[in-house]
């Protein structure tokens, strides 16, 4: 498979210029990132779902996210000094051999998660963080000026074509075995796809220049002078405030109203390929100077897509409202994540803060993630209330800003 993705990419980029096509470090990141994430999705959309099996409590869920998005920029913190100060590959490789243990972790406790779900919380924490930094710093390493866009674009198309794939095939096992053994299962084959990450992982070559100076701690001073940046961390703040419910709620809500996780698992189908035919669409004619267009589409997309859901939860205002989220969502985040990559070569020491600034958009992003699901668990916790539309009509509203954040390039 890894033979014929390649291969299929160094064809996509044969009538290309020179400058546009990915280099061969490039397509072993998509890979590695694709299979990673094929285990991710098998794991984690059913990990909410086995979370809520055993408790039928949004708060937990909700805390148990809180905690992981308060240990993610701390985990990112230190995953960016391990690659400042030995080489981004071991950041990203020990993020996938803990994420693979967690996992593993995760089968052996078995319905036991519920009682230490707040250790197992700050595990995946940790452990993701490893590995998002150690990848985002990757894709700054691996991309040119010239090739980003599309090189964001296949990596939105790979992540969610194994975002497809994952669930569908993780809600097809779980259905199939009684009771919560499926989930066990199904937790082993995703321990299974990140120790083949790690070992494809070893293709990569560790980046020259070891040593450097973390410059974390002058971060705020940087803030100061230059006022693009911070306007764009504060875009990621708000992309957090919808991200935040977002990362959880929708498969709750699923099986509120559709109560089978194979049948959940089938829609994640259906809105991986939304997604995958938006990513097609943006890497053939997406353009960073029409930024804020972007974002004013996606921002009332998501606003169309809430209004499905008020008044009614029923299965098909809940589809309907996901149908639109996933095909608005890849549009709104690979057009921030484009012009935030462009925004740290025009930094102060020339691409050197690519790091630091991975570390603090990260921060930026988790603290609006922990504001929204903490809004949810305070006033939406009942599902029934029926304050969960307007949660998110007000988290949609507030996407608005991230078009005051950037500017066309």
């Amino acid at each position: 498979m890894n033979h014929k993705i390649r291969a299929w990419l160094q064809n996509r980029g044969n009538a290309l210029p020179l400058e546009k096509k990915l280099s061969r470090d490039a397509i072993i990141s998509l890979i590695i990132h694709t299979i990673f994430q094929f285990g991710a999705s098998m794991s984690g959309v059913f990990l909410n779902l086995y979370l809520w099996r055993l408790t039928h409590s949004v708060v937990v869920n909700g805390t148990y996210s809180i905690i992981v998005y308060i240990l993610t920029p701390i985990g990112f913190a230190i995953g960016g000094y391990m690659i400042k100060k030995k080489d981004r590959m071991v950041a990203y490789r020990l993020g996938i051999v803990l994420i693979g243990l967690f996992y593993l972790s995760v089968s052996i406790a078995g319905e036991r998660l519920v009682d230490y779900y707040v250790l197992f919380a700050i595990f995946n924490g940790l452990a993701g963080a490893f590995y998002w930094v150690g990848y985002l710093t990757l894709m700054y390493d691996v991309s040119t000026e010239q090739n980003r866009i599309r090189y964001l674009a296949f990596n939105m198309m790979f992540f969610t074509a194994a975002t497809l794939a994952g669930p569908a095939l993780a809600g097809f096992i779980i259905r199939l075995k009684e009771g919560l053994s499926g989930y066990t299962i199904v937790f082993s084959i995703a321990f299974i796809m990140f120790v083949l990450a790690a070992l494809i992982s070893l293709k990569i070559k560790a980046s020259s220049g070891h040593h450097r100076v973390y410059y974390l701690k002058y971060t705020g001073l940087i803030m100061k002078k230059k006022q693009e940046w911070l306007k764009a961390l504060f875009g990621f703040f708000g992309m957090g405030l919808l991200q935040g419910t977002m990362m959880f709620l929708p498969n709750i809500l699923l099986f509120k109203v559709l109560p089978r996780e194979d049948l959940v698992g089938y829609l994640g189908v259906l809105y991986s390929s939304l997604s995958i035919v938006m990513g097609i669409f943006i890497s053939k004619y997406a353009n960073a100077g029409r930024a804020r267009m972007y974002l004013t589409i996606s921002t009332v997309g998501y606003l169309v897509g809430v209004s499905c859901i008020i008044g009614s939860l029923n299965v098909w205002s809940v589809v309907g409202f996901m149908i639109l989220y996933s095909i608005f969502a890849p549009l709104q985040g690979n057009t921030m994540t484009g012009f935030y990559y462009s925004l740290i070569a025009r930094l102060p020491l020339k691409g050197e803060l690519k790091v630091e600034s991975v570390v603090v958009r990260e921060f930026f992003l988790n603290v609006g993630r922990v504001i929204s699901i903490l809004a949810l668990i305070t006033f939406g916790s009942d599902l029934d209330s029926g304050l969960i539309p307007w949660i998110l009509l007000l988290a949609a509203m507030t996407q608005f800003g991230l078009i005051w954040s950037i500017k066309n390039r």
